[in-house]
């Protein structure tokens, strides 16, 4: 079989983002690193990094977008026999881990990027409704119709996103019982 060429470009970039990943394991490489410096840590040069993925925060979407695909696909797993409420918790817990700190950094990092240039991170956009749209199945199957099992959702996920945003800015500000408060406020379902 012959790939054409944009297969073996994607090829590629799969292969040079599997690099990325095993150099960087869930960190993400700060906003003020050079390509020159993760392109050295990831083995490869700075000029296949720009080539596949454009920028610093091309590539810091594209690692990003792979390290929440790999965590949702466990809290996925683990929604299939929970509840709602279990995968809030799941969620929380997922990511305030103290090693999930420079992740959750750069996910605000890139999604401010994203703000101001929607077009140039449509994939890591698009991927944001992963989990919204897993809570919004959970709460279809306990009881609420769709279309308030996806704001209850959209709510909670936002209520989530807030929250870990303050925990970056004022670290230990907010604990599972914050997370309890944002379950009694969507017990409506």
């Amino acid at each position: 079989m012959v790939l054409s060429s944009t297969e073996r470009t994607g090829d590629a970039r799969r292969r040079l983002l599997t690099r990325l990943l095993d150099a960087f394991g869930d960190a993400l490489p700060a906003p003020e690193v050079s390509l020159r410096e993760i392109a050295a840590r990831a083995g490869t040069s700075h000029a296949l990094l720009r080539y596949h993925f454009g920028s610093l925060p091309g590539v810091l979407a594209a690692m990003l977008e792979a390290q929440r695909s790999r965590d949702n696909e466990a809290l996925f797993e683990a929604a299939r026999q929970g509840t709602f409420d279990d995968l809030v918790l799941a969620i929380w817990r997922t990511y305030t881990r103290p090693e999930q700190l420079s992740r959750v950094r750069g996910f605000f990092h890139v999604v401010g990027l994203a703000a101001y240039d929607p077009e140039n991170f449509r994939e890591f956009i698009d991927s944001l409704d992963d989990l919204t749209k897993m809570l919004a199945s959970l709460a279809e199957r306990e009881g609420l119709d769709a279309t308030e099992a996806l704001t209850t959702a959209t709510v909670t996920i936002a209520a989530i996103r807030g929250l870990l945003l303050q925990e970056v800015l004022t670290p230990a500000a907010h604990s599972e019982d914050t997370v309890a408060l944002i379950l009694r406020m969507s017990k409506g379902r």
